[in-house]
């Protein structure tokens, strides 16, 4: 009997091309449905009725909601395929630790400083680089969060990328070695095909980003 991956995304979503590379590197075939955010889907609003948020995967009938425990779940579900957590318990808490702070600490800061304009925004500029430089330093000479091998972290960053380029947050002179390792995902299948056009996703982010500053 097949098994049934439905994944209600959103093309622009952070969040979302986190789920579709997890499922990618498992090798796993999914329908991805593409919501309209001001006019969700019955199916979205009975899957996740609490956030009424994307990105949701749907197993079987079964919803999984919030994108880094949908990639653990991919990761405890499809066993056999490139791992993405480490099997060691330290390892895998400080995995959980560093995707974390990118939820908490990057993507805040990252959200404040493309709504701010003038000097406010150079403030938040400075504050997001400071949030990048840590993660830099955790990485060191690394080729991956996950030392050699591509994975939880990775996962759980890696979209960001997608924004930094399409909005030119100027990261390239400031954190070169994280700028090497998006360049060696971009690389990975998995992650090439999860990540949006850059123009594309310029022109979407550009117009969503005047809408919200006039309010």
């Amino acid at each position: 009997m097949g098994e049934e991956v439905i994944l209600l995304d959103f093309w622009p979503s952070l969040f979302g091309m986190r789920v579709r590379i997890a499922l990618r590197e498992k090798g796993v075939e999914f329908d991805m449905r593409e919501e309209d955010l001001s006019n969700k889907s019955p199916l979205l609003l009975k899957m996740n009725p609490v956030h009424k948020k994307i990105p949701i995967l749907v197993h079987n009938g079964k919803p999984v909601c919030e994108s880094l425990l949908i990639v653990q779940y991919i990761d405890e579900s499809w066993v056999r395929e490139s791992p993405l957590l480490p099997s060691d318990p330290y390892e895998r808490a400080r995995a959980g630790f560093w995707a974390d702070y990118v939820d908490k600490k990057l993507n805040p800061a990252m959200r404040t400083m493309w709504l701010l304009t003038g000097e406010a925004q150079e403030a938040g500029k400075r504050d997001f680089i400071e949030c990048l430089k840590v993660l830099e330093g955790e990485l060191g000479d690394k080729a991956y969060f996950g030392v050699e091998r591509f994975g939880y972290v990775d996962v759980s960053l890696i979209p960001f990328y997608s924004w930094f380029y399409a909005l030119d947050f100027g990261i390239v002179e400031e954190c070169p070695k994280l700028v090497a390792w998006a360049k060696r995902c971009m690389q990975r299948e998995s992650v090439a095909k999860s990540l949006p056009d850059q123009h594309k996703l310029r022109d979407f982010l550009l117009v969503r980003q005047k809408k919200l500053q006039a309010k």
